[in-house]
């Protein structure tokens, strides 16, 4: 018979080699799956948000989007069809990579934020999401297609146009001295950026030589550079007692400190006996910016494309002085080569922006005359393009015009530029034609209505949309081509998408300036408002007494499109009341805004400011003599005195008007502009 304490003995050991086997597959169990995990964590570890832009200013095709670049640091390949990105905590999930989206090992993609909705998501390399980074702190979270948390960064208050990321020294998160998207980063990465130095001496115009001091955050290094590049750790040092200048000079300061980012670059032109007679733009840029044979925009480079046609898009400082020598702004911002075939020309047209990632976002001044506006998004140096080496000012005065004539036109200021402290001639300053620029005309300030703002080139088609959309232009053109206007509801439905008023003016201007550039023409539209006109580039007006544009402007509906659509015009003008109108509204203009004396007054005010500074312009370019910029503007106020005499005859042939009808719309302006338009014997 077993004792109790035998049996207990029995159960106690029995259990305890029953508790040792369940401890020994636990470990198995736990090594097992601890293996997986790490596995598993190991593969997809390896890839890792490396390198972030939050405040983006370098654009590449028109665009400057915010980015996060991601590299697999692994030996395998990743597929990342599925995986996801988001710069919300509570929506972790909020943009997914699209199937068969691969990461390369050692490889680098890009993922640009656009902040824009119906975005294609991209492939190969380069991808895009439809949300944005804020540059004043955001979460970003990389998750696995199964929803699974890779990697959350924090990322602090972001600077312009200075990257965040990993170091490549095994450091901390931090700010890189040179953003390296699709490259290696820099060893190195900062908690911090050195604070911007000041210049104790404003740019501006001196009389002999100028001493300039400059101060900066304390225990760093000042360094400068006199001839527009950036100031590198290998600049200068800039003198304690200050820099002596004793001919033009564009100064750039930047500061250094041991641990830190360097600072942004403070920069001012110094003109040293130079009298400015005009108004002056000075602008201040890297020689890779501007005239390296690689990158410079304003050369024709080695490539097949010449570089002024790529479209880059580079930081410039932007300093404008009025006519009395006060510098009103003062910023960094961006420029751009502008025009088209004038490209070719060795004085290049130049856009200027107010990007916020290099400095404001507004250009917050008004240099033109007829404006009450307060600020501007983009301005343009002009350098008069096809009228190069004519008179540099038919555009200008042609479109001056238009003031109080309920159109569109830019204005304009003679300005001459300095690039890098050398002269670089005479422009003329004028608005740049985009959303911002028929915003403020229009008194739009949503900036959602802003976006919507349709702006459109020549025929409307998808290659000239400027902005918007151009859908309902297209239709409203061939509307017009099929249907007859005579008929009621057919006229209603063109009345309530075309400011037929607005139309007619364009036209008349146009036909009556005889702007054989018959391609130009612009139209828009605000949010719930109609299609408009605007008067754009007429440059190439006043050159002869011929009837080019009128064959383009007016002609059957059916006829050929050349250039723009002619249809709504056409169509409307076989209707009897909007026939009337539109001759009604050329006889007005004809016998007010183009009588001499009024023309006269525009082309004397523009030569007393251009006939002072062209003999140093002509010096620079060697584009023109002078006694032939006299000459042509003598042919040209003569086109400009004569022609409006001859526009009637023009109309009678092309829209087949009577003898009656002449005398009926234009028999009275006919008999005054032989009075106000007649050359003197």
């Amino acid at each position: 018979m077993t004792s109790s304490f035998s049996v207990n003995v029995y159960y106690r050991r029995k259990r305890g080699r029953e508790k040792v086997k369940r401890m020994i597959w636990l470990t198995v169990i736990c090594a097992a799956l601890f293996f997986v995990l790490s596995a598993f964590s190991c593969a997809f570890a390896d890839v890792i948000i490396n390198e972030v832009m939050a405040s983006n200013g370098f654009y590449e095709n028109g665009e400057a989007y915010d980015w996060i670049e991601l590299y697999n640091d692994g030996k395998k390949a990743v597929d990342l069809g599925g995986w996801y990105l988001s710069d919300s905590k509570k929506n972790p999930l909020k943009w997914s990579f699209p199937k068969g989206a691969k990461l390369k090992a050692g490889a680098y993609l890009t993922v640009f934020c656009t902040g824009e909705d119906d975005i294609s998501p991209g492939k190969g390399d380069t991808f895009y999401t439809g949300f944005s980074i804020s540059a004043s702190g955001e979460t970003l979270i990389l998750s696995d297609a199964d929803g699974n948390e890779i990697q959350r960064v924090e990322l602090t208050q972001q600077y312009g146009c200075i990257s965040w990321g990993k170091p490549t020294d095994g450091g901390e998160y931090g700010f890189f001295e040179n953003p390296t998207r699709g490259k290696k980063n820099d060893a190195k990465a900062y908690a911090f950026r050195t604070g911007r130095p000041e210049l104790g001496l404003g740019g501006g115009f001196y009389t002999d030589s100028v001493t300039v001091t400059a101060t900066g955050p304390e225990r760093a290094t000042l360094r400068y550079t006199t001839d527009g590049e950036t100031p590198t750790v290998k600049s200068k040092t800039f003198p304690a007692d200050g820099l002596t200048l004793k001919e033009t000079t564009p100064l750039r300061v930047k500061a250094f400190r041991d641990g830190e980012v360097s600072s942004e670059t403070e920069s001012a032109t110094y003109f040293i006996n130079d009298d400015p007679q005009t108004a002056i733009v000075s602008l201040i840029s890297d020689d890779k910016y501007l005239f390296s044979k690689k990158t410079g925009m304003l050369v024709t480079g080695t490539g097949k494309i010449p570089n002024y046609s790529k479209g880059y898009e580079y930081p410039v400082h932007i300093e404008y002085f009025n006519k009395a020598g006060e510098r009103e702004i003062s910023q960094t911002g961006t420029m751009t080569c502008s025009g088209h075939s004038a490209r070719i020309n060795a004085q290049k047209s130049i856009a200027l922006y107010a990007r916020k990632a290099w400095g404001p976002e507004k250009f917050t001044f008004n240099p033109f005359p007829t404006r009450d506006y307060t600020e501007y998004k983009s301005l343009l140096l002009r350098a008069a393009n096809s009228d190069y080496s004519a008179t540099r000012l038919r555009d200008i005065v042609a479109s001056s015009l238009a003031e109080d004539q309920d159109i569109l036109y830019q204005d304009h200021e003679v300005i001459q530029v300095y690039i890098n402290g050398r002269y670089w001639g005479h422009y003329n300053l004028r608005e740049k034609i985009n959303k911002h620029f028929v915003a403020a005309y229009e008194g739009v300030t949503d900036p959602d209505e802003i976006d919507r703002i349709d702006i459109l080139a020549r025929t409307g088609r998808d290659e000239f949309l400027q902005n918007g959309d151009n859908k309902d232009w297209l239709e409203l053109c061939d509307f017009c081509k099929k249907n007859k206007l005579t008929d009621p509801d057919n006229l209603a439905y063109v009345e309530e998408r075309l400011d037929i008023d607005n139309m007619f003016t364009h036209a008349a201007f146009e036909i009556i300036l005889g702007n054989i550039d018959f391609t130009n023409v612009r139209i828009y539209r605000v949010p719930g408002g109609k299609w408009k006109y605007l008067l754009f580039d007429v440059e190439a007006c006043w050159r002869n007494l011929e009837k080019t544009p009128i064959e383009y402007y007016i002609k059957p509906v059916s006829a050929k499109i050349q250039g723009f659509r002619h249809e709504p015009l056409n169509a409307l003008l076989q209707v009897p009341e909007y026939k009337d109108r539109f001759l009604r509204r050329v006889s007005e203009l004809l016998g007010t805004v183009f009588r001499w004396d009024n023309v006269e007054a525009k082309f004397d005010e523009v030569i007393a400011q251009l006939e002072p500074i062209l003999p140093r312009h002509i010096a620079r370019w060697k584009n023109m003599k002078m006694e032939n910029w006299q000459k042509n503007i003598k042919a040209t106020k003569y086109y400009a005195r004569v022609r409006p005499k001859k526009i009637p005859g023009m109309l009678q042939k092309a829209m087949k008007l009577t003898n009656d009808e002449v005398e009926t719309y234009f028999g009275e302006t006919l008999r005054l502009l032989e009075e106000t338009n007649t050359l003197a014997e």
